[in-house]
């Protein structure tokens, strides 16, 4: 059973919902994604996913690009990203999870980058572009390090794909809940509910929605489909003030926009 099998196993027998941050790697530096971490993990979130920053990468609205932008001019490599994982992870409880450019993983090779992964404490990956019928090779390496694999479903994708990503996927599916791509919005499609609830008669895996969700009413409408929600931009967003704000001011902020995600997931699994 992988970390992350054992968490949602967890979750579910105390009734309780996944708040999962994504922080970009990197930005303003990583000394300061190493204290987020920590922060979030002390203020009680779930799980956090990493991004690796990628000059191309897919799906990403202007708020994550941009910090990806700004992480790649400071020359921020997959080998420093790793380390201040490695030296992260040991100090929290809270599992953490790269989310990864496939040409990435496949240029670093792919036993090598689950097994570099693994020594720095991540117990999965999110490869937001590796498509369902190349999945393979990094599926059965992982189903045999125990390390997640995450793959995304779309509102867009058809059933029978939906179900052949789902088998070839572990941990937990990643539900997008808008079409297009990442980023705050006012308010997310009511058909999240539905489509998220068929999924969910076909798989036993956790479902974990994301993207568009910014605010703890977002929270409060996906929790009781949901096992888990993903809150990006709105992170990212402020942990970019930390390059012109005195860094523990943004830590505080970060950490009480956690802490209302948190209380509202509370709230709706009691």
């Amino acid at each position: 059973m992988s970390a992350i099998d054992q968490l949602f196993t967890e979750l579910k027998q105390q009734g309780r919902k996944a708040l999962m941050p994504f922080v970009t790697a990197g930005d303003p530096d990583v000394d300061f994604t190493a204290a987020v971490i920590r922060e979030l993990a002390a203020r009680g979130a779930t799980m956090c996913e990493v991004g690796i920053p990628y000059s191309d990468p897919i799906a990403d609205g202007p708020v994550i690009q941009a910090s990806y932008t700004r992480a790649l001019e400071k020359h921020v490599r997959l080998a420093d990203i790793l380390a201040m994982l490695g030296a992260t992870t040991r100090a929290i409880s809270m599992p953490v999870v790269t989310m990864v450019s496939y040409a990435i993983v496949y240029r670093h090779g792919l036993e090598k980058y689950v097994r570099e992964a693994k020594a720095a404490g991540v117990a999965g990956a999110i490869v937001p572009d590796l498509l369902v019928e190349e999945a393979g090779p990094l599926s059965d390496i992982c189903r045999r390090e125990d390390f997640s694999l995450i793959q995304l479903v779309t509102p867009t994708t058809p059933r029978e794909r939906a179900l052949r990503i789902a088998e070839s996927s572990t941990g937990f599916l990643y539900y997008v809940s808008v079409t297009g791509i990442t980023g705050e919005r006012q308010a997310l499609p009511a058909e999240v509910t539905e489509n998220v609830g068929w999924l969910r008669s076909q798989t036993e895996l956790p479902i974990c929605i994301g993207f568009g969700i910014s605010q703890p009413e977002h929270v409060r409408m996906l929790s009781p489909v949901a096992d888990g929600v993903i809150v990006g931009s709105a992170f990212v967003r402020r942990m970019a003030t930390a390059a012109e704000r005195p860094r523990d001011e943004v830590l505080a902020e970060i950490g009480s926009f956690a802490t209302s995600l948190l209380e509202t997931l509370d709230h709706r699994a009691n």
